[in-house]
């Protein structure tokens, strides 16, 4: 049965402005500058300005908090804050929740936003979230799933989603090239934006010479430690009509939750037909009405390179398992490819803020302003990390 569409945030917010900091190794600045800095620039990029702000919407783990954005710049009021849990699970959630903010009249203008500091000298505390590798502060005593995996060795992000994705090459056939066609295809993205902090020309061959950093993933199979910030204005598609640029409609969104790479083994036991991010595709496709075929462009959260492969399954682009021939084939890669993946360079190449630059990326695809656009690119999907409690947004022109 059809929900009635004031059920639903269908069509009912857009993306306005979009804003970012540049990308860097070591900004020497504040998370607390950088966000201010990108939200500025959303503000501009919509015609709006701080006076216009009523809501926020954050990564729960984000170190610039609602308090720090009202004194340091100047926001009059607040309606509406909320954050979402989880670190690239978040992504997509932020929107959904700034979309559900104006669909119901919580909140006018929702600035969604994410600054953080992770170049190895951008380190300000002994904390996990103080910039720098948190994984690389854990505390003596550990709590939660960590104490059942930390004390033994897996410890990184990297050593995690090791084990993840050479279950996927046992059970596949997956190899380290098909791992190598992701990186190499977002380099040759990256090189033609002239924000990606990695633009030099790579190759299979130097892919697979790079060393290993928790086998089966090489360096060049993980995303970079970017130091930045990216923010998105949201607001109602109404006054969408008459702001500066031309809108990104939500056409979807969605959230779930699944296996998580923190608990391995429930994660290495039902990853095939339980995926969160799968869920998230059937909500996606079934509130916006269209199917994987018609989406022209996605920005799938690629923390790393076989990332990618997953999420390209989860969503519908290839069967189960066919991921690795998929990208082999060159069908994520611009301009030629049925499904462009990552067209600014991704977190391998452009910068890795989460996955936030995904959503301007999405956003300069419906605008018809990327640096490799995508020919009448009408929906195009946005995602958080399939490993995490994970989201999901569909926009349209």
């Amino acid at each position: 049965m059809d929900r009635p569409q004031s059920h639903t945030i269908r069509d009912r917010a857009a993306i306005v402005g979009i804003g970012q900091t540049a990308f860097s190794k070591f900004s020497g600045v504040t998370e607390e500058r950088q966000a201010a800095e990108a939200i500025t620039a959303a503000l501009d990029d919509a015609g709006l300005t701080l006076a216009d702000v009523d809501g926020v919407a954050r990564f729960d783990i984000e170190n610039v908090n609602e308090l720090q954005l009202v004194h340091g710049m100047g926001i009059p009021h607040l309606r509406f804050f909320a954050g979402v849990p989880s670190g690239g699970g978040a992504v997509a959630g932020t929107l959904v929740l700034a979309a559900m903010a104006v669909a119901t009249g919580q909140a006018n203008v929702v600035v969604c936003y994410r600054a953080r500091n992770r170049g190895k000298q951008s380190s300000h505390g002994a904390k996990p979230l103080q910039g720098g590798r948190p994984w690389a502060k854990h505390a003596a005593t550990l709590t939660d799933f960590y104490q059942y995996h930390v004390p033994f060795g897996l410890i990184t992000p990297a050593q995690e989603m090791a084990l993840i994705y050479r279950r996927h090459m046992h059970e596949f056939g997956t190899t380290t090239e098909h791992f190598g066609a992701v990186a190499v295809a977002q380099r040759a993205h990256a090189a033609r934006n002239p924000r990606a902090v990695m633009r030099t020309p790579l190759s299979l061959a130097d892919h697979q010479a790079s060393r290993w950093i928790a086998e089966p993933l090489r360096m060049l199979d993980c995303c970079l430690e970017t130091d930045g910030a990216c923010a998105v204005i949201v607001t109602s598609a109404a006054r969408a009509r008459d702001c500066r640029q031309p809108p990104a409609y939500l056409l979807a969104g969605a959230q779930a939750e699944g296996p998580i790479h923190i608990r391995m083994a429930d994660y290495l036991m039902h990853w095939q037909d339980h995926t969160a991010g799968a869920f998230v595709a059937e909500q996606l496709y079934g509130m916006a009405g269209v199917t994987a075929r018609d989406v022209d462009a996605a920005m799938l959260f690629d923390h790393f390179a076989p990332a990618v492969i997953l999420s390209l399954e989860d969503y519908g682009f290839c069967a189960r398992g066919e991921g690795g021939p998929f990208v082999a084939s060159g069908a994520h890669a611009w301009p030629h490819g049925s499904i462009p993946v990552n067209t600014h360079g991704g977190s391998l190449s452009e910068a890795y803020i989460h996955g936030y630059n995904h959503i301007l990326e999405g956003v300069r695809q419906i605008r018809g302003t990327s640096s490799c656009q995508v020919e009448n690119c009408e929906i195009v999907l946005v995602t958080s990390s399939n490993t995490d409690p994970t989201g999901g947004v569909l926009l349209r022109r």
